[in-house]
Order: C-alpha cells, then sequence, then structure tokens
C-alpha cells in the first residue's frame, strides 16, 4: 500500500514490480494533476442491487464494485470500468451514480447487442447536487493501440457523449476497451458536470 499515493509528480512502475505486487492495479490522474499508483482495496460482489432510487439491477448486471484506494485515502469506486463514486478527492467528489437500466459497458460495447444509449442519475459535492439525470450516446471510432505502461496493446475505442439537459451542457467520455472481452482498459471519464476528467489506466486487471 506504500507504493499508491497521490504525489507531486507522476508515479510509474516497471512491469515486474506491476505483475510482482498481489493486488490489482490501475494508474489515474485526476484533472493536470500528477499520474497515481492505486492498489484494489475492496471487490464487492453486486447481486440485485438495489439502488438510490429504490429499484433494483437488473440480473444481467449483476456485477463486481472495485474499490482502488491511494495511501492518504483516497478511493476510486468503479463498476465495469465505470467510475461510480470517489472519496476525499481535493476538488470535488462523485457521490453515487445509479440507474434502472444495465450498463453498455458492462453488457460489452464490443457486442452489436448492447444498446448504445443510456441514462443515469448522479450525485456529486460540494454543493447540493442530487439527481442529474445524464443521457449518454456510445459511438465507436475504431481500432487503436493504445500504450499501458509503455506496451502497446490493441483496442477499440468508444465515445460517450452525455447530455444533462437541465443544466444546457454536454461532455464526452472515452473508453478503450479489450476487443476481445469488452472489458475496459482505459478511460477518461468527467467526474461530474463542471468538474475534471479522471483518466483510468489499468494495470493489472482483477480476477
Amino acid at each position: 500500500m506504500n507504493l499508491a499515493f497521490f504525489g507531486n509528480e507522476d508515479t510509474s512502475l516497471s512491469e515486474d514490480d506491476i505483475a510482482n505486487l498481489p493486488y490489482a492495479s490501475i494508474y489515474a490522474r485526476v484533472g493536470n494533476g500528477p499520474q497515481a499508483f492505486m492498489v484494489l482495496a475492496i471487490a464487492q460482489p453486486l447481486v440485485h442491487h438495489q439502488l438510490d432510487n429504490g429499484g433494483s439491477l437488473p440480473p444481467q448486471q449483476s456485477h463486481t464494485q472495485l474499490k482502488w484506494m491511494s495511501a492518504d485515502r483516497a478511493m476510486l469506486v468503479t463498476e465495469g470500468g465505470r467510475l461510480v463514486k470517489t472519496v476525499n478527492l481535493p476538488s470535488a467528489n462523485l457521490n453515487s451514480s445509479y440507474s434502472d437500466q444495465p450498463d453498455p459497458l458492462i453488457l460489452g460495447l464490443h457486442l452489436e447487442s448492447t444498446p448504445k444509449h443510456w441514462q443515469r442519475y448522479i450525485d456529486w459535492q460540494p454543493g447540493y447536487h442530487f439527481g442529474y439525470t445524464l443521457d449518454s450516446v456510445f459511438n465507436v471510432k475504431g481500432k487503436e493501440v493504445i500504450k499501458i505502461n509503455e506496451i502497446p496493446v490493441e483496442a477499440i475505442h468508444f465515445s460517450e457523449k452525455v447530455s444533462v439537459k437541465s443544466l444546457g451542457l454536454n461532455f464526452i467520455n472515452h473508453f478503450w476497451i479489450n476487443p476481445n472481452n469488452g472489458k475496459v482498459l482505459k478511460s477518461l471519464q468527467k467526474l461530474a458536470p463542471n468538474q475534471p476528467y479522471i483518466e483510468i489506466t489499468l494495470l493489472k486487471p482483477y480476477s
């Protein structure tokens, strides 16, 4: 755990160091800040997870929630590669992200059967921002070779155009997924409207 921190400079570990650690791990960057190394602290299976609005997730969206931790107790929480909560970030925090529809990321964006339209709701701070509706449209940008810790990896690039009609705002998230299993390898996701992007790169997956 002492390798995971938000410092003043980019953190970079060797491929051997990452492979030898007993934890799943990611790189994360908030806005223009330094790249941080984070490890998986908790993997929590979610089955028919209760939503904040009283509903529950469909059976096909049963999955695992991953909680990535830094040494100063900052936390990123992801589900299927989707950022759903943050804790102890310096500028703002996503309190929750929830939907009564399966997240296309969890279903697999690489599959033709996966819906490319989605709606969810988010809460964030500072301020009292609760229950904002976000409408998403996913578009495939094509195959790309990305570098993960300087190693070239083939991925399919998807953009997610997000509309927040109540605020008159739009923004675009980006996901690079494994073409074989649809897992998110890298992403650039906006924390919340008018808040910074968070870049997440998967180094050692949870299994």
